[in-house]
């Protein structure tokens, strides 16, 4: 371990950064660690304010000015899906580190490229959700190793959209940190509930079983408008979605994302055996034990709470989850040890989506060509 402090900067001052990320990364006990120096946002006075609230020494409102200016050392990349890959390329020639908000892109030829750059370039990148780092994703690999529930036959897992990021508290206030706008959410590229939410599950499913083999998917919009602040939005970005999932030798899954309902426990994803099944956290209908479960069932935030990183403070701090691979890549700057939560798994969750899509609209099965 060095005792070098990483100079890190937020990029994009939206809801995630706001209620999670700077607040966690200006918190004094990092300080031996990393200073957060920057927050760059094009909206007007949001990078200011959140600079003053947070103790940031700059406010950017262009992300080239903030990269031109060589006060960071790494970033978080917390906009819109959409600009993920146009700003990953320019961080990563600037020679910048970087944490990508999930999704880090819309297809894995971009991915890919974003790869390949930071491998020349000598830069280290991390992709969140990194699912593979919780106790009970961990634990649910090691059931279905061991047999738990027999001959693994299928598993399912996604989520429902809702009206989950209209109703977060910084979006109806009247000032530049609380009238933050979801409405991209509804729109190409990277809206939709696959890029945002059924990504978490679908990290934990690959995680479980290992790389997929090929997809196929019914997918459209079934809403096409959506209201928020008293107003209708059109939507064009798909939000209901059905992928079949082939893992290889005849063992396959369902995932969805979709506009209501659910067939499984939040983003847990359930496994079905010849000897019995896990769904969520129970193992044939009992809560199986994992690290820290007592614990966590004790607390607001779950198993947020058994993340490495999530101690003190930073457990009654939201969006825990990503404050968590946020500091993956500050430990992987700082002491050259590689994290689980790869560029390459993101890839391919990535890769499955894209080629759901791709299903849909051509009617046939899509062979995935990555793996991690």
């Amino acid at each position: 371990m060095t005792d070098t402090v990483v100079r890190f900067g937020v990029v994009g001052a939206g809801s995630v950064s706001v209620r999670g990320l700077l607040p966690h990364l200006s918190q004094p006990d990092l300080h031996d660690r990393l200073r957060l120096v920057a927050v760059c946002d094009p909206a007007p006075g949001r990078a200011e304010a959140a600079a003053a609230k947070f103790g940031c020494q700059y406010a950017f409102t262009d992300y080239s000015d903030m990269l031109a200016a060589g006060v960071v050392d790494a970033i978080t990349i917390a906009t819109p899906i959409g600009l993920h890959y146009e700003q990953g390329k320019m961080a990563l020639d600037a020679g910048v580190h970087i944490h990508f908000n999930k999704t880090m892109t819309t297809t894995a030829a971009e991915a890919t490229d974003l790869i390949e750059r930071a491998a020349t370039r000598g830069l280290k990148m991390v992709a969140s959700p990194g699912e593979m780092l919780r106790p009970h994703n961990q634990r649910v690999k090691e059931l279905i190793a061991a047999g738990a529930i027999g001959t693994l036959c299928w598993a399912a897992c996604g989520a429902a959209f809702g009206r989950y990021h209209e109703e977060e508290r910084v979006r109806g206030g009247a000032d530049p940190l609380s009238n933050i706008d979801p409405t991209w959410y509804y729109r190409k590229p990277g809206g939709g509930p696959l890029y945002d939410m059924t990504v978490y599950s679908l990290h934990a499913l690959t995680g479980i079983l290992g790389p997929a083999k090929r997809v196929t998917a019914m997918s459209g919009v079934r809403l096409r408008e959506r209201e928020f602040a008293g107003k209708m939005h059109p939507v064009d970005a798909d939000d209901n979605t059905l992928i079949l999932i082939d893992f290889g030798d005849n063992l396959f899954a369902l995932a969805y994302g979709t506009p209501a309902g659910r067939l499984t426990e939040g983003f847990a994803g359930s496994y079905f055996g010849t000897a019995g099944s896990i769904v969520g956290r129970k193992l044939n209908g009992e809560p199986f034990d994992y690290p820290g479960r007592d614990e966590a069932a004790t607390h607001s935030q779950g198993d947020q709470i058994l993340l490495p990183h999530v101690v003190g403070v930073h457990r009654d701090i939201e969006e825990q989850h990503v404050w968590e691979d946020i500091m993956q890549l500050v430990d992987w700057i700082r002491d050259d040890t590689p994290t689980i939560v790869t560029a390459e798994h993101a890839r391919h969750v990535i890769e499955i989506i894209e080629a759901a899509y791709r299903a849909a609209d051509t009617g046939q099965v899509q062979e995935l060509a990555t793996t991690f």
